[in-house]
């Protein structure tokens, strides 16, 4: 039976569907397979299409994924043949190697297979995409290092062996790659991701070695390796981020692809000489612990609604700010996920790029190529797009394309270094941009802090210095009741687990777009924003004391200055 036929008797498509998608097959030359027409008119998807051909040809259907393959067997056929052909070996018994194709009926592929393994191929169906994925996970990059064989904590104990490591330049990278070193340099990133750290500083003294991690944006010790291994452990870094390891008297950024159980992970390296030898930080990007869904970054409800009107505007400026560290880059990340769709461009120009999206063109600047914000922007703007986010509005330069380009038509959305939400518009005024072009292109800012969440295993209620109480009343807040961790085992006795985002939404109405044309100062715009709405920072901090969500203490940690402000 042909596709369609299958289609039909399976129930998936109609045969008026079918006889659409054979219209417009004609209609365009027959550029297209009959089944990619079905997906891209809707009527079924790449999954209905593989289960159809397997059926058809008798095999078995497979919806694969990393976990049904044996990575041994990707050593039997020849990486670049496997992606060629989009063949995913699955596993091997008894010299029959299973393997997923995406074309059942390309015998001469299974031939090929059979002759280049030396075994018997047995063959089920999957999606071209399935298979890519699987491979991507199984086949990265050739500068990609598998870290998942590692030793338990007990076997620590081995590395205080090496008692001396050669300070001999010619001898460090053979040092470097000493089983030992490897080992510890494994563990700490393997341990660096199971702690959900964000950063790996390794960090030398005059008599000794400490490494630690940055957890939910506090550091503390993991761990002090023998300071004689200093200089082994840092060339073993520097070999695995391709960075030269005779250069200790200079500055060096590289990066690092690992897997761990199976999934990718990023590490940018930066390193710094300093008093007592080279110091390491490390940035830990885990794709999979990044929050690309609004929901989950801790609006209220309030603000998640208007924050979505914000971005949904067809043309202006949406603005995140906020210090350093304080997740504006997550928020941007998970409004862009929330606008991409097939029927928008969306571009970006960052330093560096942090996370790779689907469906998003992403530009990375490059300084030292002369391919600045600037020119990119420039660039950019020719490349029709729909949204285009700037990673930041550093200067005036990029702060004016990013104004006009608004105002042509295309939203635009980047991050400022302001204190609060209304500090945004004075900021853009310093940068030399017109009162009026602001006025006229503004269509939000985001102010935001990231606090940490009470731990759920030790949360305890409790009652809070008379002196908090006298803060919280002074803005005009309220709390029935204060909880707090008192640390547990899960939480390292710290008390916190987690973080999220405390948030104040400005939105310019009428009156406060007349109050920047005529250069109206901060407090006066912010007085008016919160006359129309706004709620300021220590009071959404509050609302989530409330919940049993943060504790106060954190509030105040955060927004310290907003609470003192009169």
């Amino acid at each position: 039976m042909q596709l369609g036929q299958l289609l039909i008797a399976k129930g998936v498509v109609t045969d008026e569907q079918i006889q659409s998608a054979l219209n417009e097959q004609r209609n365009a030359g027959h550029q297209k397979l009959l089944g990619e027409l079905l997906i891209d008119l809707g009527h079924c998807t790449d999954s209905d299409i593989a289960a159809a051909l397997a059926e058809g040809y008798g095999v078995p259907y497979a919806a694969v994924s990393p976990k049904l393959c044996d990575v041994k067997t990707f050593d039997i056929i020849p990486r670049d043949f496997l992606e060629e052909h989009s063949v995913l070996p699955l596993f091997k018994v008894n010299n029959v190697l299973t393997v997923a194709v995406s074309e059942p009926s390309n015998v001469f592929l299974i031939d090929e297979i059979e002759r280049i393994s030396g075994c018997k191929v047995q063959i089920v169906c999957s999606t071209a995409r399935d298979i890519r994925a699987t491979l991507q996970t199984y086949l990265p990059a050739a500068n990609v290092f598998v870290i998942d064989d590692i030793m338990d904590e007990k076997g620590l104990e081995d590395f205080t062996l090496i008692e001396s490591i050669a300070e001999d330049i010619s001898n460090l990278q053979e040092i470097a790659g000493q089983s030992p070193v490897v080992k510890l340099v494994n563990y700490l990133l393997y341990n660096a991701v199971r702690e959900n750290a964000s950063d790996i500083h390794i960090e030398p003294n005059d008599n000794s070695l400490r490494v630690r991690y940055r957890v939910d944006g506090r550091l503390y010790e993991a761990m002090r390796p023998p300071q004689q291994m200093h200089s082994a452990i840092v060339s073993r870094v520097k070999i695995m981020a391709e960075l030269d390891i005779a250069q200790r008297r200079l500055p060096q950024d590289g990066s690092i692809h690992v897997l761990v159980e199976g999934r990718p992970i990023d590490l940018r390296v930066s390193v710094m000489p300093a008093n007592f030898g080279e110091k390491v930080v490390i940035r830990v990007i885990d794709p999979q612990k990044v929050l690309f869904n609004l929901e989950a970054l801790g609006f209220t409800y309030d603000n998640l609604q208007k924050f979505r009107g914000v971005i949904q505007a067809p043309n202006g400026i949406v603005l995140v700010t906020g210090p350093t560290g304080s997740g504006k880059n997550t928020t941007l990340y998970a409004a862009l996920a929330e606008l991409n769709s097939e029927e928008v461009n969306i571009c970006t120009v960052e330093d560096p790029v942090e996370y790779n999206m689907a469906g998003v063109n992403q530009f990375q600047v490059n300084a030292a190529a002369g391919f600045e914000f600037t020119t990119a922007l420039r660039s950019l703007l020719r490349q029709d797009p729909d949204i285009i986010m700037v990673g930041e509005i550093r200067d005036h330069d990029t702060a004016n394309i990013a104004v006009q380009a608004a105002l042509t038509g295309h939203l635009v959305l980047s991050t400022l270094h302001t204190n609060d939400a209304p500090g945004a518009v004075t900021r853009l005024v310093d940068l030399n941009v017109a009162p009026y072009l602001v006025s006229a292109s503004l269509v939000g800012v985001l102010a935001q802090r990231l606090v940490r969440k009470i731990c759920p295993k030790c949360k305890t209620e409790y009652d809070p210095p008379a002196a908090i109480r006298k803060i919280v009343e002074k803005v005009g807040g309220k709390v029935d009741k204060y909880w707090r961790g008192v640390g547990c085992k899960k939480c390292r006795n710290i008390g916190f687990a987690g973080r999220l985002a405390i948030h104040e939404l400005f939105v310019p109405n009428e009156e406060i777009i007349e109050l920047i044309n005529h250069r109206a100062a901060t407090r006066t715009l912010r007085t008016k924003a919160i006359e129309a709405g706004m709620v300021p920072l220590q009071l959404d901090g509050i609302q989530k004391v409330n919940a049993g969500i943060i504790s106060i203490e954190e509030v105040l940690r955060t927004t310290q200055s907003d609470f003192l402000t009169p």
